[in-house]
């Protein structure tokens, strides 16, 4: 987003009576915040919103169920995921999933992808074997430490 944009998106938040001002232009998002009573002037500026704020907040719900699922898991060695973020299954909208299920994989193939922060990170096998369940489904946001796959 353009400079000059952002300052007049800045000075209409000051000069109205609204407090907030979120922008989305295409894969761009700004939020721009005024805050009265003390808060410094720096904290009005711009603040770009990041896919895994949401995820952050909804971790204290999602933490409970993830504990009694791993008990009804099929036998075998379960991936986990490395980091907070949105897990993918193919490389792009429309492609091929990198894996399927009952599929043989070896260490280091890949299995998914996990976007964070705008980033795509490719998780890699850590086990050989063949996949015995997929247990994130396209496009969820995971946690740190929440099980993936099993493979066996």
């Amino acid at each position: 987003m353009d400079l000059r944009k952002l300052k007049k998106l800045i000075d209409l938040v000051q000069e109205s009576g609204i407090s907030e001002l979120e922008v989305t232009e295409g894969e761009e998002k700004v939020r721009i915040a005024k805050h009265v009573g003390g808060a410094p002037a720096a904290y009005a500026a711009p603040i770009p919103i990041a896919a895994p704020v949401p995820v952050a907040a909804a971790a204290p719900a999602a933490a409970a169920p993830a504990a009694p699922a791993e008990d009804a898991l099929p036998a075998g060695n379960i991936v986990k995921s490395p980091m907070v973020g949105t897990f993918y299954r193919a490389t792009a909208p429309g492609a091929k999933p990198l894996i399927e299920l009952n599929q043989t994989v070896a260490e280091g193939d890949r299995l998914c992808i996990i976007e964070a922060m705008k980033l795509m990170n490719e998780i890699e096998s850590e086990f050989s074997g063949t996949v015995k369940a997929i247990l994130v489904e396209n496009g969820q946001p995971v946690e740190y430490g929440q099980p993936l796959f099993v493979i066996g």
